[in-house]
């Protein structure tokens, strides 16, 4: 099966394990987590991921890990639009 081409912000060519630099992400879409979650993930922005997979949709996946105030680990992983990161 041959998939098209993913593109970054600035129209490169993005693929698994390439460093992305999230610029942005959509407002709504920070809102959808409960609101101590969300600054976890408006932090994302700014930082450097490793695309790890494509989800179902072809859009490539980075993940955040932390711990929460248990100790317990806990991640999310997010598909990233082009205009919502860069290739570095």
């Amino acid at each position: 099966m041959i998939s098209s081409p993913i593109y970054d912000c600035k129209n490169q060519a993005v693929v698994i394990g390439d460093i992305v630099r999230i610029v942005t992400l959509n407002p709504q879409f920070i809102k959808s987590f409960p609101e101590d979650e969300r600054i976890l993930i408006e932090s994302m922005i700014g930082q450097f991921f490793k695309i790890i997979a494509l989800d179902e949709d072809g859009y490539p996946c980075v993940v955040r890990e932390w711990h929460d105030e248990r100790g317990q680990l806990q991640t999310h992983v997010i598909g990233l639009d082009s205009e919502e990161m860069e290739k570095v």
